[in-house]
């Protein structure tokens, strides 16, 4: 343990790799905010990182922000941020680093020669997106490697990705899911605003992505014969082409409507609970906060058929593989609308199995056994095994 953090005390706790908070993009951004700040009402210094758009705060929630540029380019953006993040930790003081995302483990043995205890998470299986291109693919496994190597601890948010890091490296990590806000009285006041009617459409909230299969759910949509419409939340940057696609997938079909990014949190929680169906087709990333926050909100969920996705929803969740089980869930859930309800309200009982509380915890023990040298320590000879991985299910090829 570093001199400065007496046994017991309060801990600095930095957290480096994401794009910030306040949480306005994804699940690791949402971790930092729910878990970061539970860490600084304990009395610990939580620093965050956060890239340069992201606010202007220097504090948020208790957590000290630092905002640092990046490179606007989709292949540099996180990697020049945790250059930028990592070179001013080093001048600062601090009992435990957390970072995020495997793809940032070039930088981890300078935080080792700094002598900072650092656990690595490592997120889903991001090389198998179709943004990235074979150079892109081959980085991220030999990051995979890189972060077994270089961490003194390894975090997986869902047991599927526990498994592929024991089946491909024989190492454990540690299990800390993200939690789920269950809500059970959010209203729908500002439905009316978006023109939308309780309990009368279906739902999609995801970053367009091909991994996302957002043109699937308006595929499989349009084919059916749904009488309520498809409302889809979301965009992404650096992703021009499969917008297109997403929009070209609806083929004109008015039922559709597109509303963009919505980051007003009151909206999107009220489109998540008086949904009829939420439509969840994230595919590598582990769990989801998105699933999540349907789930908690109580909302009848369809997903796309892999192993993350199983092991939130349960056998609550119905899962589809194509636009034609799409088109089959759709209508089957407008058919029996009050069946659909039970699935949702039962679904929202499983989530409060997800608890905020609970995973900070565990970050938070998990800092102090970082911090007092309680943990193996990196696996400087690691290196993939010849057996297969552990099964994930895979996306069928995009489309």
């Amino acid at each position: 343990m570093s001199p400065d953090a007496p046994a017991g005390g309060p801990l600095s706790i930095a957290m480096v790799g994401t794009r910030g908070v306040p949480a306005r993009y994804g699940g690791f951004e949402t971790a930092v905010e729910e878990v970061g700040r539970r860490l600084a009402d304990a009395g610990h210094r939580v620093r965050v990182y956060c890239r340069s758009g992201n606010s202007d705060l220097s504090s948020y929630l208790g957590m000290e922000l630092v905002t640092l540029p990046a490179l606007r380019q989709r292949s540099l953006e996180t990697l020049s941020h945790t250059g930028a993040s990592v070179g001013h930790l080093l001048g600062r003081r601090t009992d435990v680093a957390f970072v995020f995302n495997a793809a940032n483990a070039p930088y981890l043995p300078l935080l080792r020669a700094a002598r900072i205890p650092v656990a690595t998470h490592v997120d889903g299986l991001e090389w198998q997106r179709a943004k990235w291109g074979g150079a892109g693919r081959r980085y991220y496994r030999a990051a995979e490697t890189a972060a077994v190597r270089w961490s003194d601890a390894l975090i997986a948010d869902a047991v599927g990705i526990a498994d592929y890091y024991r089946a491909e490296f024989g190492v454990p990590t540690t299990l800390l899911t993200y939690g789920a806000p269950v809500l059970t009285a959010p209203g729908h006041d500002a439905l009316a605003d978006v023109g939308l009617e309780p309990g009368a459409y279906h739902l999609v909230v995801a970053r367009f992505e091909p991994e996302n299969h957002v043109d699937l759910w308006v595929e499989g949509y349009v084919r059916s014969g749904a009488r309520h419409p498809l409302v889809v939340v979301g965009s992404a940057p650096y992703a021009d082409e499969y917008t297109a696609r997403v929009h070209a997938a609806a083929q004109g079909d008015p039922r559709v409507r597109f509303l963009g990014g919505v980051w007003d949190q009151n909206l999107l929680d009220q489109l998540y609970a008086n949904s009829l169906t939420y439509l969840h087709g994230h595919s590598v990333g582990g769990t989801n906060p998105s699933l999540l926050r349907a789930i908690g909100a109580g909302a009848a969920t369809v997903a796309y058929d892999v192993s993350f996705n199983r092991e939130v929803a349960g056998d609550d969740g119905v899962y589809v593989r194509d636009a034609a089980d799409v088109a089959r869930a759709l209508e089957e859930a407008e058919a029996h609308e009050g069946a659909t309800r039970a699935r949702g309200a039962r679904l929202r009982e499983r989530a409060r199995g997800y608890d905020w509380d609970e995973v900070a915890a565990g970050y938070e023990a998990l800092a102090r056994a970082l911090a007092e040298h309680r943990v193996p320590g990196p696996q400087r000879r690691a290196s993939r095994r010849s057996v297969p991985a552990a099964p994930v299910r895979q996306p069928e090829a995009v489309r």
